[in-house]
């Protein structure tokens, strides 16, 4: 039997004039993960396929702070988003 593993998503929010950690906005699985990859995609906002991220971010309920373990590499995702969009944005 060959089952297709069913697609997820997790949506992360930051808000830089706040200053504090990032928040899980969205989540789902199915046809939910596909508009969520969707309506990033609409939007220009990078979409990062980490299996292994995905998974722990998964496990954080919907507008909760990520944990504090996962601060670093969600920064570091943060910031490789950020030089990709200046560089996008740079003449």
């Amino acid at each position: 039997m060959n089952e297709q593993k069913k697609k997820k998503a997790v949506a992360l929010k930051y808000d830089q004039q706040k200053d504090e950690a990032p928040i899980v906005a969205a989540k789902g699985s199915g046809r939910i993960a596909e508009e969520i990859i969707q309506l990033a995609e609409e939007h220009k906002i990078p979409v990062q396929k980490d299996e292994a991220l995905l998974e722990l971010l998964s496990e954080v309920d919907v507008n909760e702070k990520i944990p504090e373990e996962l601060y670093k590499v969600v920064a570091e995702l943060f910031a490789f988003i950020y030089r990709l969009d200046r560089d996008v944005k740079s003449p």
